[in-house]
């Protein structure tokens, strides 16, 4: 991708060990990331839950996986031995990669939206009478994917194998040199634009409103446009590719 960001600072949401490929493709696009964690991922607390639902795995059985924390965080918890014709979906791009890499290829994924609305279009989802789904996720969340799939049929079980925290760290130096700093902000979610909101405080959430925010899909481009944000960025292909190709029409548009 041919794409200069002429020293655009970006703010990088990303937990801390999954920003390092983003702030490196910005560096090398002549940006400045700026790396703050609005979001901790830490193992779930009681891993023997979903360690239970996975020994229901069988032929029948769909293994729904709704991000690459969710793969990371299942694999250690895994039976050795899975069913040859397991049915796995991801939701992402990002999502099956991350199982391409343990040697478990996603059967299932969305063709155009990578999200759950996305994932419940897909024709093989339509009917699933007399199937199990297991659901692997962090702890809470939304209830959209369970709910639809028991409307066609199927007995929906989540193994939830993460949780996501705010982090304690402070804002302070941030937002008092946010204008010299920081010219758009990344973020994966609408939970990680809540947390960051919270980080800033009352002073910083007025200048997020103003700051270009690059986003991944419309549902989360239309909760920051509830919370006030005006300069919403929804990335037109999934992953890193397409935030850097967002940032570069930020830069263009200026």
């Amino acid at each position: 991708m041919n794409c200069n960001l002429h020293g655009l600072g970006v703010l990088v949401t990303r937990p801390a060990n999954q920003a390092e490929k983003l702030c490196e493709m910005i560096e090398a696009a002549h940006g400045r990331p700026l790396r703050f964690p609005a979001m901790e991922i830490v193992p779930a607390d009681d891993p023997q839950a979903a360690r239970k639902a996975f020994l229901r795995l069988g032929p029948a059985t769909l293994l729904l996986f709704v991000s690459v924390n969710a793969v990371a965080h299942a694999f250690p918890l895994l039976p050795d031995e899975l069913p040859l014709d397991l049915q796995i979906a991801a939701i992402g791009a990002a999502t099956a990669a991350a199982l391409e890499a343990h040697g478990l290829p996603a059967t299932l994924m969305p063709e155009q939206r990578f999200d759950s609305e996305g994932l419940l279009a897909l024709d093989a989802l339509q009917d699933l009478r007399g199937r199990e789904v297991i659901i692997v996720r962090g702890k809470g969340g939304r209830e959209l994917l369970k709910q639809e799939l028991e409307k066609r049929g199927a007995r929906v079980i989540y193994a939830e194998v993460y949780e996501r925290r705010l982090p304690v760290r402070s804002a302070g130096n941030l937002v008092r040199n946010w204008k010299q700093l920081v010219g758009a902000v990344t973020i994966t979610s609408s939970e990680m634009l809540d947390n960051l909101l919270q980080l800033l405080g009352a002073e910083g959430e007025e200048l997020l409103r103003d700051t270009p925010l690059v986003v991944l899909s419309e549902r989360t481009a239309e909760h920051a446009f509830s919370l006030g944000c005006g300069k919403v960025w929804v990335t037109d292909m999934a992953g890193d590719r397409g935030i850097l190709q967002a940032l570069c029409e930020i830069v263009e548009d200026r």
